[in-house]
C-alpha cells in the first residue's frame, strides 16, 4: 500500500521499504542527519499508514474503558491517553491512543499492521449502541516533530499553533479544512501530530517543508523512538507477554475491569519471568533484535531492539532478560555474530536532555 504521499517520497530521492505492507520512505539525506534535525530543529514524518478508529455513541465510552488498559472515564474532552489493547490472556493486540473529541465521541489512533486484527477484536467486544468506524483511509496523519515544531507548524498553518499541553489535542481550520493537532509523538522532543483529510496531506507536508521542516523517515524514527526507551508492537510487545512485563503496569488501571486484567493482576502480585530493561553497550556496533544475551555464561535474556544512538555516541538496546538481572548496574554480555558484546543495564530513557518540557517554545504551555 501507498500512502498519499508516495510520489513525493520518491521524488525526494527517499529509500523506500515495506513497512507493515506500506511503502514508506526509511531515510532521505540519511538517518543521522534526520535524527539530528529531530534534536536539533524541526523534522516532519510521513504517518499516514498509521489507523484511526471513531467510536461514538451512548455506550461507546462504557465499551472503550471495558477494552482498553487506561482509564478512559477520567479523560477530559480535548485529552489524549496512551495504553494496551489486550486479549483475554492479557497479551498485547496493540498499543494505542485515545482522543476524546466530546461526552461520547473518541478516536483510536492503532499500528499499522495491527489495524485490521484491531478493528475486528473491537467490533466483536462494542455494545450495539456504539457506533465504530474505521477511518484510516479517509485521513492523512503527519508528525512534526523537534525544538522549532512549534514555530514551524504555526508558519505552515498561517497563525499561532493552539496552546495545548502535553497529551492534549484541538480542532483547527487549515485551507478550508479542519485539521486535530495534539501534543503527541514518537521522539521526546516537542512536538505534534496533525490529522486531516488525506487529500491534503501533499499540500500541507510541502507548507511544512517550506516553512523549516526535514523531511524524515522510519530510519531515524526508529533510534529516536529507542533512545527514549519507548516500545515498538512486535518488538518490545505481542500477545506472548502482558504490559506488566514490558512496562511493570505503567498505562494500566487496575482499579477498573477491562478485558485481560485478570492476567495483569496476576503479573503484577506473582511478577514475570522476564521484564524488559534498557542496554547502553561500550561501542556504537549495535545488538540488533534477537541477541542472546548471557550472564556468566548462560543466556539470561534476548534483546528486541537495537542501534546505534546518534544522540549518546554508542549504541543502546531493549531487551527482556531474566527478572532477577533486570535491574540497574548489571553487566551482561550479547552475541552479535561470532562476537560478543559487553552491555550495562541502565534506567530508561536513555535520552534525556532533549525532552518535550526541556525544550519548551516561548508562548506555549508546558
Amino acid at each position: 500500500m501507498r500512502t498519499p504521499l508516495y510520489d513525493e517520497h520518491r521524488a525526494l530521492g527517499a529509500r523506500m521499504v515495506d513497512f507493515a505492507g506500506w511503502e514508506m520512505p526509511v531515510q532521505y539525506e540519511g538517518i543521522l542527519s534526520e535524527h539530528a534535525r529531530t534534536r536539533t530543529a524541526c523534522t516532519v514524518f510521513d504517518t499516514c499508514h498509521m489507523g484511526e478508529f471513531e467510536l461514538s455513541g451512548p455506550t461507546a465510552e462504557a465499551d472503550l474503558e471495558r477494552l482498553l488498559t487506561m482509564r478512559v472515564g477520567t479523560l477530559a474532552v480535548g485529552q489524549c491517553r496512551y495504553g494496551y489493547l489486550l486479549r483475554d490472556d492479557g497479551g498485547v493486540l496493540d498499543d494505542l491512543t485515545c482522543y476524546r473529541f466530546g461526552p461520547d465521541r473518541f478516536w483510536l489512533i492503532v499500528n499499522a499492521g495491527t489495524r485490521a486484527s484491531d478493528f475486528e477484536w473491537i467490533r466483536a467486544h462494542v455494545s450495539p449502541g456504539t457506533r465504530l468506524q474505521d477511518r484510516s483511509d479517509e485521513l492523512g496523519k503527519l508528525d512534526v516533530q523537534g525544538p522549532r515544531s512549534w514555530w514551524v507548524l504555526g508558519e505552515a498553518l498561517g497563525r499561532p499553533v493552539p496552546p495545548l499541553t502535553y497529551f492534549r489535542l484541538a480542532e483547527t481550520e487549515w485551507e478550508g479544512h479542519t485539521l486535530v493537532i495534539s501534543r503527541t509523538g514518537y521522539t521526546g522532543e516537542w512536538g505534534y501530530e496533525v490529522y486531516g483529510p488525506a487529500e491534503i496531506a501533499l499540500a500541507l507536508w510541502r507548507r511544512l517543508v517550506a516553512a523549516g521542516a526535514t523531511p524524515a523517515g522510519l530510519g531515524a524514527r526508529d533510534t529516536l523512538r529507542l533512545e527514549m526507551g519507548y516500545p515498538l508492537y512486535g518488538h518490545e510487545l505481542s500477545v506472548e507477554r502482558t504490559p506488566v512485563a514490558a512496562a511493570r503496569g505503567a498505562f494500566v488501571d487496575i482499579g477498573k475491569e477491562f478485558i485481560g486484567g485478570a492476567a495483569v493482576r496476576r503479573d503484577l502480585e506473582r511478577g514475570c519471568a522476564r521484564y524488559l530493561a534498557g542496554l547502553r553497550l561500550e561501542g556504537r556496533r549495535a545488538a540488533r533484535g534477537g541477541a542472546v544475551a548471557l550472564w556468566d555464561g548462560r543466556a539470561v535474556g534476548e534483546v528486541t531492539s537495537g542501534a546505534y544512538a546518534p544522540s549518546l555516541g554508542v549504541a543502546v538496546a531493549l531487551a527482556y532478560l531474566d527478572a532477577e538481572l533486570a535491574r540497574e548496574g548489571v553487566r551482561l554480555e550479547l552475541e552479535v555474530g561470532r562476537a560478543r558484546l559487553t552491555a550495562t543495564v541502565v534506567s530508561l530513557p536513555f535520552w534525556t536532555a532533549g525532552t518535550a518540557r526541556a525544550s519548551q517554545p516561548p508562548g506555549a504551555i508546558a
